[in-house]
Parts: structure tokens; sequence; C-alpha cells
């Protein structure tokens, strides 16, 4: 017989020889940043090549559904995983010299990504230090394009590492078959659960060169006295500067942003600006706007807004929080009324972050 999950679970999988430990009715709760209490009916982690390749090929895609976690960050559980989640849990960091004052550095997917930015700075490795303090691990880094302050992980990103679930195929992918855009990736699409991200790739510089093109950011080391920072300066100004606007996981969940700021073509922008002159708002190369959606949200009279332990953070409007007992579904009500908040006052769609189970 085939491991095609046609038989019950215990004894498919003795069929399959499995070496993975597989557990039933595994909590998540402490596995997701919002902190919300799901179960997953099978669970395994992946710490090595050969768990890799072992989930691929035993065809871990057949049961009701299959769950690709990582750091956990960035998504938003309304429900129990019917299927089987495969936690990605591998290590470690390689370098090699690539040209004259360059590195690639490839991190295992399970890396936890704010601690290797913090293991580039020491390294004098540059590139990724405006993406300090974002929650989450290196493997699921490309699926989300994770970005901040100017810079997005397409900037540097050079090739992944990944097994085709259902063949055992490994596969490399460069930057552009990755289809990176604004927060999104091939990954949230075509081959959304399809695929096993192993590791990643990113071309980093030996050469420091402070990118300051978010005027907050910018702002934020004036402020300190600091006009050309050092790469380690540069960490501690994005960690502060996050700290300042946006609620630690540990303490009050959350998964960061949840809207994408949305982008709106000329005419649109011409309007809403005739309308609301302090308008924030972003020219991009293609000539449409990027609009904040914090201000967005805030303008409708939302920030700090509760329903229920369910509410808009009250310093950062992006961001929705859990003050201890909400479900993801009173989240997610309260995502749906912003949604529709902005969308009445300004006729502008705003499309989720985070990923909804």
């Amino acid at each position: 017989m085939s491991c095609d999950g046609s038989r019950p679970q215990a004894e498919w999988m003795d069929n399959c020889k499995v070496n993975m430990e597989i557990v039933e009715n595994k909590s998540l709760g402490k596995l997701n940043t919002f902190g919300l209490g799901v179960n997953s009916r099978y669970y395994t982690e992946l710490t090595s090549r050969e768990d890799f390749i072992e989930a691929a090929t035993l065809h871990f895609h057949r049961y009701p559904e299959v769950l690709i976690l990582g750091g956990g960050s960035n998504m938003l559980f309304t429900r129990d995983v019917e299927g089987i989640t495969l936690a990605v849990r591998n290590k470690g960091i390689d370098m090699a010299d690539y040209g004259r004052d360059e590195v690639l550095l490839t991190a295992r997917a399970g890396e936890n990504w704010h601690e290797l930015v913090l293991f580039c700075a020491r390294e004098g490795l540059s590139g990724i230090e405006n993406l300090a303090m974002i929650p989450g691990n290196a493997g699921t880094a490309p699926v989300q394009n994770i970005g901040a302050y100017g810079v997005e992980l397409k900037d540097v990103f050079h090739s992944l590492e990944a097994f085709v679930l259902g063949s055992g195929e490994q596969i490399v992918m460069s930057k552009d078959e990755c289809r990176f855009a604004y927060r999104d990736s091939i990954f949230k699409g075509e081959l959304k659960n399809r695929v096993l991200i192993a590791a990643i790739t990113l071309k980093l510089s030996l050469k420091f060169t402070p990118d300051l093109s978010y005027r907050g950011l910018r702002e934020h080391l004036d402020v300190a006295g600091i006009s050309s920072p050092s790469l380690s300066q540069m960490v501690e100004a994005v960690c502060s500067l996050r700290a300042s606007k946006l609620p630690d996981p540990a303490v009050t969940g959350n998964a960061g942003s949840f809207f994408k700021n949305p982008v709106v073509s000329i005419e649109k922008h011409v309007e809403l600006q005739g309308r609301y002159p302090d308008l924030v708002s972003y020219p991009q190369e293609d000539g449409s706007f990027k609009l904040a959606a914090g201000w967005l949200i805030e303008q409708c009279g939302l920030k700090g807004k509760r329903l229920g332990d369910a509410a808009v953070h009250d310093r950062q409007a992006l961001v929705l929080v859990n003050h201890g007992n909400a479900s993801g579904r009173e989240i997610l009500r309260l995502a749906t009324l912003v949604q529709s908040s902005v969308m009445e006052k300004f006729g502008v769609n705003l499309e989720f972050e985070v990923n909804v189970i």
C-alpha cells in the first residue's frame, strides 16, 4: 500500500516507517504570537535535512490540511488545525565570500529572524539591519517578503532551498522565481503549503551604508544626535523605534502589522488629497501612491477600539492585539469592522497582511 493516508493514521504511519515523532492534539497556544488557544490534530517538528525529506515524501499533503509553521508570528487562528502542522525548527548559519565586498549568508529556515539580524551586525554584514525585531523565522521571511523602514527582504535575497511536498524533490529558487511583491510572494499563492522552505541565502555587504530613506528612522537618529550611524547604532535605533510604536508579543498578543498599506491610482490619490489635505502617502515608481493604513484607520476613530479583548492598538492603529482572552474569530470580526469603516470613509480596500487559518 502507498502512503496516501487512506488507512487510519497510526496504521499507515507504521507502514511508511515514519521516523519523526508525531504528536496528537498538540496545543499551538504558545506557538502563535496572538496567543490563541487552538490545537493541531497532528504535529511534528522538522529539525534535520532527513526530516524535511521524510515530511515531503510521506505525502503529508494528503491530510485534510497541512500547515507549515515557522515562528507563528503572521497567523490568525480562527479554528483548530484538522490535519498536520509541520513546525520548522532546523538551525545553522553558513557564510561564503561573494565578490570583493559581499558575502553569501545561508540561514536554515528555523533560525530566529531577529537573532539572525544581530548575528549579521556582529559579523559586520549589512543589508538587513532595518529589519531588526521583526518576529518570525528565517524560512518564513520570503513568504511575506518582510519589510520595514525602507527595506524589503527582496533587496538582499539571493536564493532559497526547498522540498516539494509529495515528490520530495529538492529545488533551489532564485529571487525572480519567488515573485516577490509588497508583502507577497509565490509562497502565498501558487506554492502555498506546497513546498517546505529549508534554508534561505542572502547577499550581504561588508561595506555599511545606512538606509535612512524612512523619515521616522532618520528623525529618531537625529533626536539621539547621531548623523552618521554605525551598523550597531543602526540596529539599536531600529529596535528602539519599533519598541516605541509596536507592542511586544511576549506581553500583548499580536501579529505585528495586520493590514497592508494600500496602493491607489494617481486619480484616487488626487481625489483623497482634495478631501483630506493631511493624507499620509508615498509616491511609487509606477506613478501610484501607497497610503498609510494606520492613518486611515485612525481617521475612522478606531485607534484603541475594543471588541471584548480584541482591540486596535492604542499607539499604532495598524496593529490588532489580544488583551488576554480574545478568540481568533473575535479578532477577525474586529479586522472586518476596520475594513468596512475604511472602505465607507475613503473608498479604499484594506487587505490583510496576516494569514487567516
